[in-house]
């Protein structure tokens, strides 16, 4: 085999292979030491990140063991089915990231409820295999079996709990209605590869999509009604299209596919559900971002309707839908259901500006959401987990610091500037403006306002209000490493923007050639 299949695909066969070892070193020591088993499992993901920069062709020369040519950058390779690229090493950090991140948070709350388990960093590797995958396939092919190898192993997490009935139907859900939108997909694949004889990116990316019928030259009255030649897309490409688009709209939890994730958020596991919110929604979005703009290019008109109709649904939907819930985990998943919608605004402009917008909305996101279940993963009561909003009541006279970082995650979702997610927030709905979809941008300032109304909320409850049983002290430091990280980028982000901003602008140059 050519070697550059191998370096093509390192981070990944490393991921992979780690993880295989890693659950045989589980099966026979890990019931004796499953702190070890995790503590390896998160040092395999930085691994992983390392090696995704240094074949990013990133100056690392204290570990630049493996000597990949700068010409190599960007190839494809495994028979025109898998890539690397900016946008997909861009990506793939993220996904890294937030896995390893994820996995640091869940220490404390696996040893303290007894699920301190060796299978359980396997699986978020699995999970993290599977989303690298995803965001480098370039194949429908590929696509598909990166989706199923992520959401097999999100499946067995989400029912991680197993003498917990609210898990076990989380689990359930997510696999039912996972089920169905890897039935829709598998349909739209179809229907695509019966309309162009090909699943691979770039050979439908030169089909038109399109064919040339004959309509009136003039639609009123004249004195000729003469037949003129016009273009007009397929049906047939646009219904495929439009099955893949939502399969992936599920995996993104947009409205009208949202049902399933304040469900499945609030009975996973509360470190399983933050990696739910970081690294697998970051890896769909990718997904959706490179089929959208490689293949559909040509269909850009179409789906850019179905885009703008998802993304006012979820807003809508995420901003009001969390006004009346009672429990945290619910709220931030109707959270998330709204900053889909936001983002989704930047990939309806397309481009790359839309593009940038749209990553540089989720790199701030994902680290942003991280560390709000890092202060829900802190709070505990009586050795219970503490999940409802009302938990938090008086929580800046009894933790003060945890009320702090609180208030900083609070105002950077709601795009209070000068934190990091004003300025998510500010790309995408000037990217918005500027490609004519000011209605656009209006309903996501407008419905960032009725948002706003919930995260005030908590900062009133935490600070204003008289505090209940006091919280129990956390005494591992890995979550309070995580929640000062997170916080500090959100408050120093303003200082520094350039690094992420232009990494974005080079990665969706990457997809869109601009």
């Amino acid at each position: 085999m050519n070697p550059e299949f191998i370096y093509s695909a390192f981070p990944e066969i490393f991921l992979a292979v780690a993880g295989m070892l890693l659950l045989l070193f589980g099966v026979f020591q890990g019931e004796r030491m499953p702190h070890v088993v995790s503590y390896i499992g998160f040092v395999i993901l930085l691994i992983g990140a390392v090696l995704v920069m240094q074949l990013g062709n990133i100056t690392l020369p204290a570990v630049n063991f493996l000597h990949i040519k700068a010409e190599c950058y960007g190839c494809d390779t495994f028979n025109h089915m898998f890539v690397r690229d900016a946008f997909a090493r861009f990506s793939k950090l993220i996904i890294l990231s937030g896995a390893a991140l994820s996995l640091a948070l869940s220490w404390p709350y696996l040893e303290y409820e007894n699920l301190e388990k060796p299978e359980y960093p396997v699986l978020v590797i699995f999970a993290t295999v599977g989303m690298m995958l995803m965001v480098s396939a370039t194949d429908m092919l590929s696509l598909y079996v990166g989706l199923e190898l992520q959401s097999l192993a999100l499946y067995v997490l989400a029912a991680y709990r197993r003498d917990d009935a609210k898990s076990s139907e989380a689990g359930l859900k997510y696999f039912v209605l996972g089920a169905l939108s890897s039935g829709l997909i598998l349909y739209g694949i179809s229907l695509i590869y019966g309309f162009a004889g090909t699943t691979n990116f770039q050979a439908l990316a030169k089909l038109a999509f399109t064919h040339t019928v004959y309509e009136p030259g003039c639609k009123t009255a004249c004195l000729t009604n003469a037949l003129m030649p016009v273009q007009a897309p397929y049906f047939g490409a646009i219904i495929g299209m439009v099955f893949i688009c939502a399969a992936l709209a599920f995996k993104i939890s947009a409205a009208p596919f949202h049902m399933w994730t304040p469900d499945v958020y609030e009975g996973s596991p509360t470190p399983v559900t933050a990696f739910f919110a970081a690294a697998p929604k970051f890896a769909a979005f990718a997904l959706l971002a490179r089929v959208l703009m490689i293949p559909f290019g040509g269909l850009m008109h179409q789906w850019v309707q179905i885009i703008v109709f998802i993304s006012v649904a979820s807003m809508l939907i995420g901003a009001f839908g969390g006004l009346v819930q009672s429990n945290i985990k619910r709220l931030m998943a109707y959270s998330s259901i709204a900053n889909v919608g936001y983002a989704l605004a930047g990939l309806a402009v397309g481009g790359a500006e839309g593009i940038q917008a749209m990553l540089i909305y989720f790199a701030i996101y994902f680290l942003n959401v991280l560390g709000v279940f890092g202060v829900i993963l802190c709070m505990r009561r009586n050795d219970e987990p503490a999940e409802r909003i009302d938990d938090l009541t008086g929580l800046a006279k009894t933790h003060p610091m945890l009320a702090l970082c609180m208030v900083i995650f609070m105002f950077s979702l709601a795009g209070v500037p000068p934190l990091a997610g004003f300025f998510g927030k500010y790309f995408v709905f000037l990217a918005a403006v500027k490609a004519g979809l000011l209605p656009l941008a209006l309903i996501g300032v407008l419905t960032s306002v009725v948002a706003a109304a919930y995260y005030l909320r908590i900062i009133k409850l935490m600070y204003f209000d008289d505090p209940k049983a006091a919280i129990d002290p956390i005494e591992r430091r890995s979550p309070r490493a995580v929640l000062t990280f997170a916080a500090l980028v959100m408050v120093l982000f303003v200082l520094y923007p350039a690094p992420l901003i232009d990494s974005a602008l080079v990665a969706a140059k990457s997809i869109t050639g601009g």
